[in-house]
């Protein structure tokens, strides 16, 4: 059975507000008795009026719009669910609109203005961002960025970290006589990867701290450090084997490479409106930037 929530608790309502709970009483809300699936979506159009509070009409494509801003949680509710308490929730906003305690304030007229400017902006950058992404253009930004660059060096490296230099060397000098890495690094390393032979396994450029970087880079396979101080203490590395970095396949990367250059295109088109506009930034000049922090006058 489908329960109704509670009724509004406050006068400008989210749009997760309102909605019906529901409960697993029947089998399957919003599934006919044959199959478990939703019902096809019968032909409708935006303008279809729902219903009408004192004479305005809340129409298929107000629903629609609530509908589509739901939050993930509610998405995946059937439609059948969802109905009654979007109607609702429309039906009580229009009741407090048209009362007496509403009014269309400077605050929320200026918040309409923005809303408006940026959904007519969106729409904008919708329509400019079809087909500005070619394949050739895709297949350029892929051998530029990843198949001609050299893509770096990964090493495979342990490490022993103890507290001072001299205990540091003291590893060096057991190590020296014979000692077996792994072993020691069980021992005597404090670090995490103590346990497991001080095994830090690959990494790249960039993922450890510049010392022990540097001192890795400087190795040969096999070869083991004299100490390095970091912030964590004094290690003694072994450098077990390197290798190159390989660029990704093409398709592991198509849409980063069109995404970036959808954006690239849609900036320098944007910016291009901005330079072909009158824009008259004068009133900037006579306002101090610290009236930004004003919040209170939207109260007047």
């Amino acid at each position: 059975m489908i329960l109704r929530a509670p009724r509004i608790a406050a006068p400008f309502l989210a749009a997760c507000l309102a909605l019906p709970a529901f409960a697993q009483d029947d089998a399957g809300a919003g599934a006919d008795a044959t199959g478990g699936q939703e019902t096809p979506a019968p032909d409708a159009a935006l303008d279809t009026v729902i219903a009408s509070v004192n004479g305005q009409d809340i129409l298929l494509g107000h629903m629609l719009m609530v509908r589509s801003g739901l939050p993930e949680q509610y998405q995946q509710l059937p439609n059948d669910v969802l109905w009654e308490g979007i109607l609702d929730q429309l039906v009580q906003q229009e009741v407090l609109a048209q009362s007496d305690m509403a009014e269309e304030t400077q605050r929320v007229s200026l918040a309409l203005d923005n809303e408006r400017r940026a959904l007519v902006a969106s729409e904008a950058v919708a329509a400019m961002s079809a087909d500005l992404v070619s394949e050739d253009a895709i297949r350029e930004a892929y051998e530029s960025q990843f198949a001609t660059e050299a893509q770096g060096t990964e090493y495979n490296a342990a490490h022993i970290l103890v507290e001072s230099e001299e205990e540091a060397q003291d590893v060096l000098a057991a190590l020296d006589d014979g000692a077996d890495f792994a072993e020691l690094a069980q021992e005597r390393s404090t670090g995490p990867s103590g346990p497991n032979g001080g095994s830090l396994g690959w990494f790249g450029e960039g993922q450890m701290v510049a010392p022990f970087e540097e001192a890795v880079a400087g190795l040969e396979a096999g070869e083991v450090s004299q100490p390095v101080e970091t912030q964590f203490g004094w290690h003694v590395i072994r450098l077990n084997e390197t290798r190159q970095t390989e660029a990704p396949a093409l398709e592991e990367v198509r849409d980063q490479i069109a995404q970036q250059l959808q954006a690239d295109a849609v900036q320098a088109r944007i910016e291009e409106l901005v330079a072909g506009a009158e824009v008259d930034r004068s009133g900037a000049e006579s306002v101090d930037p610290a009236a930004l922090g004003r919040i209170d006058l939207l109260e007047n």
